[in-house]
């Protein structure tokens, strides 16, 4: 990978937590099958085999104690929202309590390893997307997701757009064009070694511009640097970035998914625009300890699985202007397997 020499533009610390802080929380829909055909997601199926569908089997294990969510980001982004979402919903479905656990730090290893030393006995389990896998590709840590138990898919958040200062760019054409022109002046807000660091790198690539990424740390800090106007690009969920769009603060100049999402669905992608670039969704999974037994996989397959079918819950997840997204325990780990070898395809043609 090619050398990237970074600048600190906020006072705070250097933090490299695959986070996302808080925004709006209005509503929108989006059903849990609408989702599912929208992610483009190619997970295996399992259905047909006894031995990999744990979401059919029965499961003689419950809770006996608090279950510890380990959340790896702070309060009051989508990934600490939406686990709280399940964390309600869970109680109240089977009884049993469930605490949000917010550690952030270190692309999200401070979470992994919390989890990955914890007992194996379903009462912890870390709440993320991706995070083991880039924090790996970006050799922050020696292990990816085979170092854990998959358990099933929550939700789903489209990749993250990219946002920029209305009063620069009124288009994706535009930043390009500025970028053409001053090569290595631009700069883009990211995480080193975390899902956006990969985004934007790719975005240079596929864009022909070179921009100058800068670590600003949390993704509050992200934004206070787009509004203090100490960097031109932004990537950033929906949620972040929902009330300065609607206030005319941020522009958002595209997506890069495959499509057109209903929550986005005002949104292009960046295809459509002609710059080529289609990046993994955030896509929240259940990650526990490697030797978590089958029955505990089970009944926490049967209970998700019940929760994205719930009307209730559904709405809850709306209004963290996130998707319903259910994937098995078998699929979620086709899953992780796919996006670990897309991005480990990005990093190593980026490093070409």
């Amino acid at each position: 990978m090619k050398k990237r020499f970074l600048a600190t533009v906020m006072a705070a610390g250097l933090v490299l937590g695959m986070t996302a802080c808080g925004g709006s929380q209005t509503q929108s829909t989006a059903a849990t099958t609408e989702a599912q055909k929208a992610a483009g997601t190619e997970a295996a199926t399992t259905k047909g085999s006894e031995a990999a569908s744990t979401e059919t089997a029965a499961s003689a294990w419950k809770p006996t104690t608090t279950v510890s969510i380990v959340v790896p980001a702070g309060a009051g982004g989508n990934t600490d929202l939406s686990a709280r979402v399940f964390a309600e919903y869970a109680k109240k479905m089977t009884g049993a309590d469930f605490i949000v656990v917010n550690a952030n730090g270190a692309a999200g290893s401070v979470a992994a390893n919390q989890v990955r030393s914890a007992a194996p006995d379903g009462h912890t389990f870390l709440y993320g997307h991706n995070l083991v896998n880039v924090a790996n590709i970006a050799g922050v840590t020696d292990y990816n997701y085979t170092a854990f138990k998959l358990g099933p898919t929550f939700a789903l958040d489209p990749a993250q757009q990219l946002y920029a200062n209305p009063e620069k760019y009124k288009t994706l054409d535009d930043f390009i064009k500025a970028a053409k022109a001053n090569p290595g002046k631009l700069k883009a807000c990211t995480e080193v070694g975390a899902y956006t660091y990969y985004e934007l790198l790719a975005f240079e690539k596929v864009a022909g511009i070179d921009l100058d990424l800068v670590d600003v740390g949390s993704n509050s800090d992200k934004v206070a640097a787009m509004l203090s106007g100490q960097v031109d690009l932004m990537p950033g969920a929906y949620i972040n970035c929902k009330d300065y769009l609607e206030a005319g603060q941020f522009v958002c100049l595209g997506a890069p998914t495959k499509e057109r999402y209903e929550l986005i669905k005002d949104i292009p992608t960046l295809a459509e625009q002609g710059v080529n670039l289609i990046y993994p969704n955030c896509e929240f999974s259940f990650y526990f300890p490697k030797d978590t037994s089958d029955d505990v996989i089970a009944w926490y397959d049967q209970l998700v699985k019940k929760m994205t079918e719930d009307p209730e819950v559904k709405e809850a997840i709306a209004k963290v202007e996130m998707m319903p997204y259910y994937l098995s325990s078998a699929d979620s780990e086709a899953n992780d397997e796919k996006i670990y070898n897309e991005i480990k395809q990005i990093a190593d043609d980026l490093a070409k």
